[in-house]
């Protein structure tokens, strides 16, 4: 992963672990692991269908965060960091 790239994740991370109440290391961990109990727990059942597809496919995962949607509510969670 190029420095540009590894930046947006680690923000990611940063925003879903703070929705989610757990440090953005263990949400790493948990996600590398293939540990997803933490991540779709309070998500509706067809947002966690969804999920699913998406870790099975990271390409959808980069296709999506490279929009200019993506790009404006991560400036936006993250208070334009």
């Amino acid at each position: 992963m190029d420095h540009i790239n590894q930046q947006n994740l680690d923000g990611l991370l940063k925003v879903v672990s703070q929705k989610l109440g757990i440090p953005p290391e263990q949400l790493q961990q948990e996600l590398k692991a293939g540990k997803f109990d933490n991540a779709i727990k309070n998500m509706s059942q067809s947002d966690a269908s969804k999920f699913q597809q998406a870790i099975k496919n990271p390409q959808i995962v980069e296709k999506l965060m490279s929009t200019p949607q993506a790009k404006a509510i991560y400036q936006k969670l993250t208070g334009g960091q």
